[in-house]
């Protein structure tokens, strides 16, 4: 969730980790914070609630120089989001200070611990109570700082990655991970630390991502140590190379990084399954399930675990792999699955579904399938990401990276992934004949070009928008393969927007939510060719009924819906598994378009953040 950034070697720290900050802002955004160790030695700290450019107000005209530093955006758990509770957090006398994300459960017992000792705190953190505890015990024990935060963080249940700077060992910075990510940057006779590498890519492409339970010594002459916290073995750093590029976390031209995200889709598309997929040969290769063919050719269930965006891609992909594959599926969310003593053997396979690779519920959520001995599988975006490294095998989506914190193009190559998964276990298993698989094959290819010809219908859905801005509920109807669609439409709309919305299966609608129809309800009905054709027709019809006001999804050509409705949204034909990559389209659009009109922030959404990565 928090951003994290830190900086030691030869270079003013205060612009690097500022910038670093602001690639970071996705990742939280109700208070930002720096602490530098000045020329002087003097540990600066200057925090501000809100977003990076209200910290830069507050730095400005004052001293901001010094080769070390460590900087923090926050979204608020523990303590509202103000100027106090904003990181870093600082012992009594201000020389030693910490940024930290992720949630410390153990922190109340800790802290009454410490306040019974004489430590008085000013923040309502979990996080506060990590400084103490480390000065505490070098007031107790005779050790190096990165020895004192070794013996902290075996205190402390939770989830962490954090960053400690003082200016009384001033060359070095301390870090540590268990469940939250952090990756270190090399470079020339310099060390960079951040959340993930999207404030590197400026500075080095050697990095090491640290591992769960292991911290490192960041020197000034830029070198670090690896140690395992538990027993402070040295460890080797695994140094590999940045897979992005500038460009590819810059707004390109567009208003915001959403619209970006919307209109990437189709080479993203193209990214996932490039090398995967031949349309001369008609043959599939998802390599992770190449390789364990037979445990997925004879899996008992395959369970889904995903949380949000993914959970519907994942709703998707149960359609999928059944329909086309006819393997059993079942989808959980991953903040669910493991708190309910869930039926997992080892003839079963558990696939991960995660844009950052990082959602603490879904890496939860495989630590218990691993071990009841699943078969697991992650599909994530994120190179190098935690659910990469802990999963037996898995596929990237490719989609480059995601800035926006609504999910646009991460939920499309999820679905292409799953789409390709699909076909690869239906053509292992025999469920489809050749001449079937060549069409989804052809199909499947065809879709970048068919987005690309929906995206021109952007100024037509603006239209739309400018009609219901100032609606105050949605309702969004799918049947079949559309219905997960009808759920992530609403989802985008809430995230961006602030409208409350609500996805359901068109066929529900008559046991409960038609209550709510009337001539101010926009009703988002997905309704392309499919088997469900004529029941969605009579959906409709009792919308219209109702004098509900009707928003149509369909496929070009049609004539009968476009008759019953308001506002109709074409999209190009082609075979029903495939369309909700092509029907989630113009519902991207429309939230974006509604949450412009209305002055949302649309990339940064209040109270929202990209990556949850705690509980």
């Amino acid at each position: 969730m928090c951003g994290i950034v830190g900086y030691i070697g030869k270079k003013q720290a205060f612009p690097i980790i500022i910038n670093g900050l602001k690639r970071l802002e996705y990742r939280g955004y109700d208070s930002a914070g720096v602490a530098l160790l000045s020329d002087t030695n003097a540990l600066n700290i200057y925090k501000k609630k809100g977003k990076v450019v209200n910290l830069e107000e507050v730095a400005s005209g004052n001293d901001v120089s010094g080769n070390i530093g460590i900087g923090h955006t926050r979204w608020a758990t523990h303590g509202e989001a103000n100027d106090v509770n904003a990181h870093p957090h600082f012992n009594a006398t201000e020389d030693l200070a910490v940024i930290h994300n992720g949630i410390i459960e153990n922190y109340y017992s800790l802290k009454t611990e410490l306040q019974s000792r004489g430590y008085i705190f000013r923040s309502e953190t979990d996080t506060e109570v990590l400084v103490h505890l480390i000065e505490e015990i070098q007031k107790n024990v005779s050790c190096p700082l990165e020895e004192a935060v070794r013996l902290a963080l075996n205190e402390v249940i939770g989830a962490y990655a954090i960053v400690v700077i003082s200016k009384k060992e001033n060359n070095k910075l301390i870090v540590a991970k268990l469940s939250s990510p952090l990756v270190i940057g090399f470079g020339d006779h310099e060390l960079f630390v951040a959340s993930d590498g999207s404030p590197l890519i400026e500075h080095t492409k050697k990095v090491s991502y640290l591992e769960n339970g292991q911290m490192a010594v960041l020197y000034a002459d830029g070198h670090a140590e690896v140690k395992s916290i538990k027993d402070n073995v040295i460890q080797d750093a695994y140094i590999s190379e940045l897979q992005l590029k500038l460009e590819q976390i810059e707004k390109g031209g567009f208003d915001h990084f959403m619209m970006k995200e919307i209109h990437e889709q189709p080479q993203a598309i193209k990214n996932s399954i490039r090398g995967r997929i031949d349309s001369q040969q008609f043959w599939v290769n998802l390599g992770g399930v190449r390789e364990h063919e037979h445990r997925f050719k004879n899996a008992h269930k395959i369970i889904i675990v995903a949380c949000g965006t993914s959970w519907h891609s994942a709703l998707i992909g149960e359609y999928l792999i059944e329909d086309l594959a006819r393997i059993n599926v079942e989808v959980e969310y991953a903040s669910e699955f493991r708190y309910r003593n869930p039926i997992i053997t080892e003839n079963d396979v558990v696939i991960a579904i995660s844009q950052s690779g990082e959602t603490a519920d879904t890496r939860a959520a495989l630590e218990l399938a691993k071990s009841k001995g699943a078969l697991t599988y992650g599909i994530c975006n994120v190179v190098g990401s935690s659910i990469s490294r802990m999963t037996d095998a898995g596929s990237y989506t490719h989609a480059g990276p995601e800035i926006g914190v609504a999910s646009t193009k991460a939920f499309s190559t999820q679905v292409s992934i799953l789409a390709l998964m699909a076909l690869q276990l239906a053509e292992l298993k025999g469920t489809l004949s050749q001449s079937k698989l060549s069409e989804y094959i052809t199909e499947l290819e065809a879709l970048p070009i068919k987005i690309e010809q929906l995206l021109k219908a952007e100024s037509y859905i603006q239209e739309i928008a400018e009609t219901f801005q100032h609606s105050t509920n949605f309702l969004y109807l799918g049947r079949g393969y559309n219905f997960p669609v009808a759920l992530e439409g609403a989802l985008k709309l809430k995230e961006i927007s602030y409208i409350h919305a609500e996805g359901y299966p068109a066929a529900e609608m008559k046991h409960g939510p038609i209550a709510l129809i009337d001539e101010n309800m926009p009703v988002v009905v997905l309704a392309p060719f499919t088997q469900h054709y004529e029941k969605v027709v009579s959906n409709i019809e009792e919308v219209k009924t109702r004098k509900g006001r009707i928003i149509a999804i369909v496929t070009e050509g049609d004539e009968e819906i476009s008759k019953l409705s308001e506002y109709v949204i074409k999209i190009p034909e082609t075979v029903e598994p495939f369309t909700p990559i092509l029907s989630v389209i113009p519902l991207q659009l429309l939230a974006y378009q509604i949450a412009v009109l209305r002055g949302c922030d649309v990339d940064q959404p209040r109270n929202l953040a990209k990556s949850v990565t705690v509980e």
